[in-house]
């Protein structure tokens, strides 16, 4: 489990148990203890300094480990380079040489979301022949495992001494990634290899077959070979990481044999970019996979590596929740290891039920936000919506507490009707009001819903309150929330105290389209009316807000925007995504095609595996987008999102409780024809095809479920 993001880069979420970098910019200063306002007769703070940079790193992922180093597959101790586990960097340098030199790099790429391959060359020394007679081939997994392979494809035998230097500092992804790097820890030999011992852990390299010689002050190993033409030769180093004090069980990873929690989908399609967009996603979101150590069945997702390894609740719904046509194990899991870290004891002032977060920052022009807030409300959602999608009644009874728990947080941290920080103390929020914000409010709009459906269901009382609620709330958000100008209006991102619009444009807004999974397969009714719905789907449009590759975080327009700032001008893969789903299932289906291409189209660039962000830069032709240095790869949510705008053009609608299954796909079928093979609904394949007109065809669907199409 580890930490967070680099300072100077981009605000953190919760990372449940991962250390904090001190003076994080994420925390607004009321919110960092201690903290106060530069001023006059202070020193200026010092530099911080420079984080790693990672968008140009191999990253290889298998939680609870990973490995990155630079395309030439040399870890040298700079930056981020180096196998992890447990958020420990095992080992920092591992450099090979081969007769003193180093491989001439060919190729450095990912074969899977956990594995790397690299490739380079060595001439012998003395060969007259141009052509490079040897070949090193190193595989690497994120688990810790290398294996190097020397081929020998000259005409005479290659006769050269292997070394390979390692060095570690035993230091945690947090200093790193707030640009620390402490010196080397002594090198001691072990039976086949080295050993370093740090004051909580000790890491140790092996190899097999073992080195003829040990240099531990030097840290190598050194191999003499001797490769006969045609040949080939190989070596496998393991390095693992051992604990040397006492403390708390870390999280595992998914393990050997453990069928992932959910199901592996054909996607073909006459779009050649939608299948590997989905193959690659599901992939990294499986590199992502913790297995909690209260009850290692229960799997839930790592917001993302390599700063945000470990549980951020609000991510890990989300990846969830964006995941149910494949089937409701992630749900699940997720659901019961958060419900597990519900507040149950809760400081003075803040209300029973609350799931962890941190305050994140808003971007220039809108107030910070709450993950916890956030993450609260969303438990709702996801257990209403897996539930809809086949979570079997036990499984939802057993969590249907954890949910009123949350419905209750939500009813005591109402200010003026609206929702702000739910993890506020209660007169801090009466005293100090703060901005309300339009996602927000969606959010807790869609958790009202869901809320009621599910006591209902279950014969619990108060879904009439919360319905009646959910109705106030929709009459005051499109009386005070909706913003007149001359294009016709538009929703306002918040609403400050004193009912004053925040007028910001930002793709925060598209939580407005998200209404949520109803009975029989319906939505739910938006915050927005239907002409209002109209009109921000045009403005979503807008060259202002789409980038080409994606919504902007926040307008081109603004004086204060900027195309790498994270909620200043990025492109965040998963808006987008929500995007292509709400835009497509309210009916504004040509929209929802616009912005699905420029996901498609950045994914090309990306090699199908899109990052968490990249910069809003405008798309021009023969450009491709800019990579944000400091963006998680892979990231739940984007990984979770990119499938899922597939998915969401199926438009395929269960209501297993209700016995029918709703198919509306998007009639100007953006993709072309579309068969998605190995979905799940109620636990059994469901598959389905839509034509280049868009009228679908289910294929496959369990037998008790009545098809319904629209």
């Amino acid at each position: 489990m580890t930490a967070l993001r680099p300072p100077q880069a981009l605000p953190a979420e919760t990372v449940v148990g991962a250390p904090r970098p001190a003076g994080r910019p994420d925390l607004a200063p009321s919110a960092v203890p201690g903290g106060a306002p530069a001023g006059l007769g202070r020193p200026p703070a010092p530099p911080r300094p420079q984080p790693p940079a990672v968008h140009h790193a191999v990253l290889c992922v298998n939680a609870p480990g990973m490995a990155a180093s630079g395309p030439d597959g040399q870890l040298r101790g700079h930056g981020l380079h180096g196998f992890y586990q447990h958020g420990v960097r095992v080992l920092a340098r591992m450099e090979l040489r081969l007769g003193g030199m180093e491989p001439l790099p060919l190729q450095g790429t990912l074969t899977s979301a956990a594995r790397a391959r690299f490739l380079g060359a060595v001439r012998l020394p003395g060969d007259l022949d141009p052509d490079p007679a040897l070949t090193v081939e190193r595989l690497r997994h994120a688990d810790g495992v290398e294996t190097v392979t020397v081929r020998n494809t000259g005409a005479r035998p290659a006769r050269l001494p292997l070394e390979i230097t390692l060095g570690t500092d035993l230091g945690p992804v947090a200093e790193i990634a707030a640009g620390h790097r402490q010196p080397d820890l002594p090198g001691q030999v072990q039976s086949s290899g080295l050993r370093w011992t740090g004051p909580a852990h000790s890491a140790v390299v092996s190899a097999r077959p073992s080195p003829h010689a040990v240099l531990a002050g030097a840290g190598v190993l050194r191999w003499d070979l001797e490769v006969q033409p045609g040949a080939r030769w190989s070596v496998e180093l393991h390095a693992q990481l051992e604990a040397t004090a006492p403390g708390p069980r870390p999280p595992g990873g998914r393990g050997t044999g453990v069928p992932l929690p959910w199901a592996e989908p054909e996607v073909r399609s006459d779009d050649p970019r939608a299948a590997p967009l989905v193959t690659r996603s599901l992939d990294a979101l499986g590199g992502l996979l913790f297995a909690d150590p209260d009850r290692p069945t229960d799997l839930y997702p790592a917001s993302g590596a390599p700063w945000r390894f470990g549980l951020a609740p609000a991510d890990a719904l989300w990846a969830a929740r964006l995941t149910l046509p494949l089937g409701t194990r992630l749900a699940a899991g997720t659901l019961r290891a958060l419900a597990r870290r519900q507040q149950l004891a809760p400081a003075p002032g803040r209300p029973e039920g609350l799931l962890p977060g941190a305050l994140r920052h808003g971007g220039p022009e809108l107030p910070p936000t709450c993950t916890a807030t956030e993450a609260t409300l969303l438990f709702v959602t996801v257990l209403a919506e897996a539930w809809r999608w086949g979570l079997p009644p036990a499984e939802t009874a057993e969590l249907l507490p954890a949910a009123e728990r949350a419905l209750t947080a939500l009813r005591e941290g109402l200010v003026d009707g609206f929702v702000t920080d739910l993890s506020r103390p209660v007169e801090d929020r009466s005293a100090h009001p703060v901005p309300a914000r339009a996602e927000v409010q969606a959010q807790a709009h869609r958790a009202a819903l869901h809320g009621a459906e599910l006591l209902e269901a279950f014969g619990r009382p108060g879904a009439a309150q919360w319905r009646d609620w959910a109705a106030g709330l929709r009459g005051r958000f499109r009386e005070r929330f909706w913003v007149d100008d001359l294009s016709g209006g538009r929703p306002a991102a918040a609403l400050a105290p004193g009912d004053r619009p925040l007028p910001a444009l930002a793709s925060s807004l598209v939580h407005l389209l998200d209404t949520g999974l109803a009975a029989d397969g319906g939505r739910h009714e938006s915050l927005l009316d239907r002409e209002q719905t109209r009109l921000f789907a045009q403005r979503l449009l807008a060259p202002e807000l789409d980038s080409g590759w994606g919504l902007r975080t926040l307008s081109a327009k603004s004086p204060r925007f900027n195309p790498l700032g994270h909620r200043g001008g990025a492109v965040r893969v998963h808006e987008t995504a929500l995007a292509v789903a709400g835009l497509a299932e309210a009916g504004h289906e040509n929209e929802a095609g616009t912005l699905l291409e420029g996901l498609l189209a950045a994914a090309a660039h990306f090699e199908g595996r899109l990052p968490e962000m990249y910069a809003g830069e405008q798309r021009t032709p023969g450009s491709p987008p800019v990579p944000h240095p400091a963006a998680c790869r892979p990231a739940a949510v984007s990984a979770a999102g990119a499938a899922h705008a597939v998915f969401a053009l199926a438009g395929v609608r269960p209501d297993v409780p209700g016995g029918r299954v709703l198919v509306r796909p998007a009639s100007t079928a953006p993709l072309g024809e579309l068969e998605l093979t190995g979905l799940r609904v109620a636990g059994e394949p469901f598959s389905v095809r839509v034509s280049r007109i868009g009228v679908a065809m289910v294929e496959e669907a369990p037998e008790e479920l009545q098809l319904v199409a629209r």
